[in-house]
């Protein structure tokens, strides 16, 4: 059971070079379970026991499950991100070298660990905006998926402080070359690939990213490897634990960012109003005025699910004596004295008992007191939500790695986690006590 998830993940993984490509398979996914489609610039028009989902500017999703005997109801949340640490070639993209190399011009998004991005093969994806017949404007997915591109180390030879720690400069470094001596098009490329005139080519938003195969790997296969499991990861399992769980007195809520990696600060991020707004906009089309919608988040409970760091077998010094985490030992609650994490006594405590009934095993992380650790879309999502929260990952190596390892046993830890969840209902009585029943 562990090795078919984990493969069925990475499966997922490969599929999904961008998020904008993410954003396309949950739609895919949930519309063959039979999920309906709303549109944030129309009206809703909702019904218990049914399914829905809406997407905001193609890379962030939100589903939700509507129950079918709600009363006083409450929203189970997991919030994931649908992006990952990559270079994103720039409007005019095409830099000439001698006459005899064509290179594209990127830039840094997120942030990643460079060195692991060179002498790798590379391709690029993401949406193209294209001017239809009738004038409308379309966003239309793009993968070339086939080594395209790579990024050349400089030899030793050249440059003999390599092993030495080197500081790669991204606008030196880190610029794929395209083409040889005849000069590579890269608009020419997308025009043909995506069968357009190149004239209603209108702009884009295209990414590299690494062509290395998925795998599982280790002595007794114990180790999954692949690009983006921070946080397709994360997106996986709870997508799996969210279709596999019945809730009808609830509202179960799957919520996937784009630009975590970024600071979240966009209008499809977690700092955005996206999910207040699908959620108050899911209270008010069931009937539910404002007071209804405030007692719902008072009850309500979300999961911020990003991945963490595993101890690092050539490093254990950089983590923490005594919370820190190993990979295939279960999944990760995440604490920070200065609430870069949201996990408090009283979410902890919830989640605890869930992985408790789910039979799921928990490990438990800090930094180190004397090293600043990342940040996550929990706290800034909460922000604009008040509901009680926990922030869950699982262990990986090599995090913003382009080429990152995680646990085979892990990943189906994550699904029963979110399936106990899901299956879940939370209740704050009057005396300020958490009831977690079914």
């Amino acid at each position: 059971m562990y090795r078919k998830t984990a493969e069925e993940m990475l499966s997922f993984i490969q599929k999904n070079p961008t998020a904008f490509h993410t954003a396309a398979s949950l739609k895919e996914i949930l519309g063959g379970q039979g999920y309906g489609e709303l549109l944030e610039s129309a009206s809703w028009t909702l019904e218990k026991g049914k399914n829905y989902y809406v997407c905001r500017n193609d890379s962030s999703i939100i589903a939700f499950q509507v129950g079918a005997e709600l009363e006083d109801y409450s929203f189970n949340i997991a919030a994931s991100h649908t992006d990952s640490p990559v270079f994103k070639v720039k409007e005019k993209a095409e830099i000439e070298v001698n006459g005899r190399y064509t290179k594209l011009n990127t830039e840094g998004y997120g942030g990643m660990i460079c060195s692991t991005w060179l002498d790798r093969p590379l391709s690029i994806a993401g949406r193209v905006l294209v001017r239809r017949e009738d004038g409308a404007i379309a966003s239309v997915l793009l993968d070339f998926d086939r080594d395209l591109a790579l990024i050349p180390n400089a030899a030793i030879h050249m440059n003999r402080q390599i092993n030495d720690g080197f500081a790669f400069n991204k606008q030196v470094d880190m610029l794929p070359v395209l083409a040889g001596k005849e000069k590579g098009s890269l608009t020419a490329l997308i025009a043909k690939e995506l069968g357009v005139a190149e004239d209603r080519i209108l702009c884009s938003d295209l990414y590299l990213y690494n062509r290395d195969r998925a795998s599982v790997w280790g002595c007794n296969e114990e180790f999954v490897s692949s690009g983006r499991l921070d946080d397709q990861e994360c997106v996986f399992t709870s997508l799996q634990g969210f279709l596999g769980a019945v809730n009808p007195r609830s509202i179960n809520v799957l919520a996937c960012f784009d630009n975590e990696e970024v600071g979240s600060g966009t209008k499809q991020g977690a700092d955005s109003t996206f999910l207040s707004d699908v959620l108050r906009r899911i209270s008010f089309a069931l009937g539910g005025g404002e007071e209804d919608y405030l007692r719902a988040l008072a009850s309500s409970f979300m999961l911020s699910a990003d991945n963490a760091h595993a101890v690092h077998p050539n490093h254990p010094e950089y983590t923490d004596v005594g919370n820190c985490t190993y990979m295939n030992e279960g999944v990760v609650v995440k604490f920070h004295a200065g609430q870069k994490y949201t996990s408090d006594g009283m979410s902890v405590a919830a989640v605890k008992e869930l992985a408790s009934r789910a039979q799921v095993p928990l490990q438990f992380f800090a930094n180190r007191s004397d090293k600043l650790g990342g940040s996550t879309l929990g706290n800034i999502a909460a922000s604009h939500v008040s509901i009680k929260s926990v922030d869950i990952g699982l262990p990986q190596l090599a995090m913003h790695s382009c080429y990152e390892t995680a646990g085979v046993q892990d990943v189906w830890y994550m699904v029963q986690l979110m399936r106990e969840f899901f299956s879940s209902r939370f209740q704050e009585t009057a005396a300020g006590e958490l009831r977690i029943t079914k």
